[in-house]
């Protein structure tokens, strides 16, 4: 009951003398049933390498000009990205990115209905229809309009090895039997399941997924540079089994982490030779 007085008492005075109030940032719980397990940490460790991180560009405190994203164009015929990304989830990503990189970003959705025809006027290259957008509201201060591109999502590298211990478990059994003696033959069948039972299995898979950005002049539609990067994603499971007792592992940074970092190299460089 003292500590809650206290603690109200604390709270007054810092209203009152107008200090700062700390407030911790909000924590979760796990509902997981193998939360704090060996599983629940293996796998907590391999999706910490796929969080977000962000990145500190290199003129971020360097107000950069006014622009607008506009959705890109997906090149690739890899069925996996096609159904799981469309260009706007792209933009989305790179209206962030932008943002912090201290870019003035007008977001699509305050082109409302227009949206598409502002996109055909810079994807056909059209000044005069580009030019009468531009004089309609907060896109009079736009500098730049800006397209990120998927031009390569390709798997390239698949690896898998593996162990069975069936075979070998069998040699050893019948070197049992061979021995000529009782003990020996049930020390070959006890050796035979025993390494018969071994299974071991590792594969991996690794694609390059490739982004291309434009930087386009507002007014003119002019391409005033571009640039192309690409990563490597890495996908790979592993799985053991030793006398009935079994454990596996899968993990990899995913499809949309890949894209999210692709953006952030992307804007990195155009933060460092555009703004």
């Amino acid at each position: 009951m003292r500590h809650r007085r206290c603690m109200t008492v604390s709270l007054a005075l810092a209203l009152v003398l107008g200090a700062p109030i700390a407030v911790a940032q909000p924590t979760f719980g796990n509902p997981s049933p193998t939360a704090g397990g060996r599983t629940s940490q293996q796998a907590n460790e391999s999706a910490d390498q796929a969080l977000y991180q962000s990145v500190e560009y290199a003129n971020r405190n360097r107000k950069g000009p006014a622009l607008v994203v506009i959705p890109g164009e997906i090149k690739s015929n890899n069925a996996t990205f096609t159904q799981k990304f469309t260009a706007n989830n792209i933009a989305d990503y790179a209206e962030l990115e932008l943002s912090n990189a201290n870019f003035q970003v007008l977001e699509r959705s305050n082109l409302g209905p227009v949206l598409r025809e502002f996109e055909l006027a810079y994807n056909l290259g059209d000044p005069d229809q580009a030019r009468k957008f531009l004089r309609m509201g907060k896109l009079r201060s736009t500098k730049y309009v800006v397209k990120f591109d998927i031009l390569k999502t390709e798997q390239i590298a698949q690896a898998q090895s593996g162990f069975d211990g069936r075979a070998i478990g069998d040699m050893a059994a019948l070197a049992g039997v061979f021995s000529g003696s009782w003990r020996g033959a049930q020390a070959g069948t006890v050796a035979g399941r025993g390494i018969g039972s071994v299974q071991t299995n590792e594969a991996t898979s690794v694609w390059i997924i490739g982004m291309r950005y434009k930087i386009i002049n507002a007014e003119t539609t002019e391409q005033l540079a571009q640039g192309y990067t690409e990563e490597k994603m890495e996908v790979g499971a592993t799985s053991q089994s030793v006398l009935g007792v079994s454990q596996s592992q899968k993990g990899g940074v995913g499809l949309d982490t890949m894209v999210q970092r692709l953006v952030q190299k992307s804007v990195w460089e155009i933060d460092s030779k555009y703004k």
